[in-house]
């Protein structure tokens, strides 16, 4: 049994891959800001999972975040780091700093500093194990009224590239899945007219990333593996 870190894991595509998971008969660690929210989601699934809190985008409580995992089950040999946020903007001329630096916090540096964090880990334990991320369309080329999302995906696209040519020969794949609109309630709510039968689904993003965490993929580094469904 492999024990599975999932940041935002409570979330609106997380609890979907965190159930997936559990069903498969791993050992699940949910990651949210409230430890309230993790705990429910925990006490939902049977079998033996472990709720836990941190702001991913402060590198001190990851690390005890960490410190606490590895003393309850003694190493993590897969992170699935779903944590993410959008939001549009003004053009770049009109744009206060404080979004830029929202989105770069919540898209690049809880990445940076999580997956960095739990790569050591599995260094330093021998651990051979996968770090999957979740990426989007926009960090592939810039948009109008976009540019500090864009950026901030396109920052976390090149932290997983880089992290899986340093760890490749360690046994460690790291790789992303880059999705197109995510079928959710709350997209549905924000985009009532929309056609829902073109987006992609929590379940479809589940199926790649247990792909990407499987031996199948054991020869797979540094992907951005895209599932757009029918955008």
């Amino acid at each position: 049994m492999r024990t599975v870190m999932i940041t935002g894991g409570a979330g609106g595509l997380g609890q979907t891959v965190s159930r997936r998971f559990a069903a498969s008969g791993e050992r699940v660690i949910i990651v949210e800001r409230s430890l309230d929210k993790a705990q429910a989601l925990v006490d939902e699934l049977s079998g033996s999972h472990l709720a836990l809190s941190a702001d991913l985008s402060d590198a001190a409580q990851v690390e005890a975040m960490l410190c606490e995992a590895i003393a309850k089950v003694g190493s993590i040999d897969v992170l699935v780091h779903t944590v993410g946020g959008f939001a549009m903007g003004q053009p770049v001329h009109e744009t206060d700093i404080e979004l830029w630096e929202r989105m770069m916090n919540i898209n690049a540096r809880s990445l940076f500093i999580t997956a960095g964090q739990v790569a050591k880990h599995m260094l330093e334990m021998g651990v051979q194990g996968k770090i999957v991320a979740i990426l989007a369309k926009p960090g592939a080329k810039g948009a109008a009224k976009m540019a500090a999302y864009s950026a901030s995906k396109a920052a976390a696209q090149r932290i997983i590239e880089s992290m899986a040519l340093e760890l490749r020969g360690h046994g460690i794949n790291v790789n992303g899945v880059v999705p197109s609109i995510i079928d959710t309630p709350a997209n549905r709510k924000d985009m009532p007219n929309a056609d829902f039968s073109k987006w992609v689904t929590p379940d479809q993003l589940a199926d790649a990333i247990q792909y990407l965490t499987s031996d199948a993929a054991s020869a797979v580094h540094g992907m951005a593996l895209e599932v757009f469904g029918g955008v």
